[in-house]
């Protein structure tokens, strides 16, 4: 079944329960050799992608390093919307990693030392761009105005009103939409009405960017190679913006051409985090692992604007030859918000099975999407209404990797798989992705170089561009792929 996102893209009347989805699930992040075994990571060590997953890994360092990791990602998508098929997307060039491990060896009681790392990885990525079109032969946008402004007068539309700064009023001051006690004979003046008839050819282009870092600083420490432990803490930071452009024009109607309305949303957050771990070591041949991260809290400030322009062909709006309407325009104001928003905790456990011949790892990651929850800077508001959707809305889910490394003196071939699971309590919902990853490298006493290359699905989901009063609309089906190659240099020192 797919996903049902009636908002992928936030905008004013913002949907706070999808953006606790967007920015609560994040992506596995480390070295090109962590990625290339599908993100599996939590019982291994000996990467910098310890640091951020389970620092406990930082303690089997014998010796300091220095990384860099760049990488190419495309991003592709599929919609099929009204009978059209339309594809889209868009490369970009990142770097999704960077670190400096400091190893300092001691033997005292068993105590054979440990290491300091600070990195810094990418935890989620925003990229997308998507295409729609199609004839639609039931409804316009306009009528979710319409529907939207019905039940209150026009003084909605003032400066103070609540539909001043939306894409509602927009539509009222490019004449879209009037009120009913205009007509003659006067209708009521809580009802609204157009003059727009015909039947639409729809457009919509939307782009989405951004990305969440975090830097970790932490400790790995060493007992007797047997027991590893660490702690870390992580500093977050989150851009995300998006830009909706929605077009209808009607080529048959002798009063009106076409209308266009965009919606730009802006994100900026920063927060902080906590992560303990450790790794036992009860045989040469294996390991087992975990580690526990904190909720981490954001302090989120967005900006949300939007325009809308119409072109009509000099039509006499009241019939009475005062008012004649041709290009019109309007925009609203920025509309800025402040909040905060605690993820879930997390736990991740893993178990890897070593030999001289390479190793095979895998990872479970438990995390409840239902315990997110935001609060507001402005007591005037709260978000109890929103933290209860959460609730109801999602679930405990669970995340698995599970990846492999074959080594043949100094070089080494890799292969992984992971899920991220399904947060939906509907059963007709899926929010599940899926990661292939393959990778290849080599290590020497001075340094090494790791490629890998991941590809990431997103099962079929369904999006409305608008919707009406009792949920129907006009609605696509888009499938996501992102694929990323990315190459991790280290120098050991």
């Amino acid at each position: 079944m797919g996903i049902l996102l009636l908002i992928t893209n936030l905008s004013m009347a913002q949907s706070y329960v999808a953006e606790a989805l967007l920015f609560s699930q994040t992506i596995p992040g480390g070295s090109a050799r962590i990625q290339g075994i599908g993100g599996a990571q939590i019982a291994l060590g000996g990467d910098y992608s310890s640091a951020l997953s389970n620092p406990a890994g930082l303690g089997m360092y014998n010796r300091s390093e220095f990384t860099f990791t760049p990488a190419v990602t495309g991003y592709k998508t599929n919609a099929n919307y009204l009978g059209n098929a339309d594809k889209d997307g868009k490369t970009i060039f990142n770097i999704p990693g960077i670190s400096a491990v400091f190893h300092g060896a001691k033997d005292k009681n068993g105590f054979l030392g440990g290491s300091f790392g600070i990195s810094m990885s990418r935890i989620n990525d925003f990229q997308g761009a998507t295409t729609l079109h199609g004839t639609n032969e039931n409804t316009s946008i306009i009528d979710s105005y319409i529907e939207q402004a019905t039940g209150s007068t026009t003084a909605q539309f003032d400066a103070n009103g609540s539909q001043y700064n939306s894409t509602t009023g927009l539509a009222y001051f490019n004449y879209l939409i009037g009120s009913q006690s205009i007509l003659n004979p006067p209708g009521s003046n809580t009802e609204y009405f157009t003059d727009v008839k015909g039947i639409p050819e729809q457009r919509m282009t939307a782009e989405t960017k951004g990305r969440a870092n975090q830097w970790n600083i932490s400790y790995g420490g060493n007992y007797k190679d047997i027991l590893f432990f660490g702690g870390g803490i992580g500093i977050t930071s989150l851009k995300y913006s998006s830009q909706n452009i929605f077009e209808e024009s009607f080529s048959n109607d002798p009063n009106f051409r076409n209308l266009s309305v965009s919606e730009n949303l802006q994100i900026k957050g920063s927060g902080y985090n906590a992560t303990i771990g450790f790794i036992v070591r009860p045989k040469k041949f294996l390991q087992v692992g975990a580690s526990f991260t904190t909720p981490t809290i954001y302090n989120i400030t967005d900006t949300y604007n939007a325009s809308m322009s119409a072109t009509w062909k000099n039509f006499d709006y009241y019939g009475d030859g005062t008012k004649k309407i041709n290009n019109e325009s309007a925009n609203t104001d920025d509309v800025i918000s402040n909040y905060n928003l605690t993820t879930p905790f997390k736990f991740s456990g893993g178990i890897a099975f070593i030999s001289k011949f390479g190793f095979i790892t895998g990872d479970i990651e438990l995390v409840n999407l239902s315990q997110t929850t935001y609060s507001s800077t402005d007591q005037n508001y709260n978000f109890s209404q929103e933290n209860s959707d959460i609730k109801s809305r999602y679930k405990a889910t669970t995340n698995y990797r599970i990846g492999a490394e074959y080594r043949n003196k100094i070089y080494r071939l890799r292969g992984g798989y992971g899920v991220q699971g399904n947060s939906y309590q509907d059963l007709n919902l899926d929010s599940r992705i899926t990661n292939i990853s393959a990778g290849a490298g080599i290590r020497t006493s001075t340094f090494y170089v790791d490629l890998a290359f991941i590809n990431r699905s997103q099962k079929k989901y369904y999006y409305q561009p608008y919707s009406l009063a009792d949920g129907s609309g006009p609605v696509a089906d888009i499938k996501k792929n992102t694929f990323t190659g990315m190459i991790t240099v280290g120098f050991i020192f």
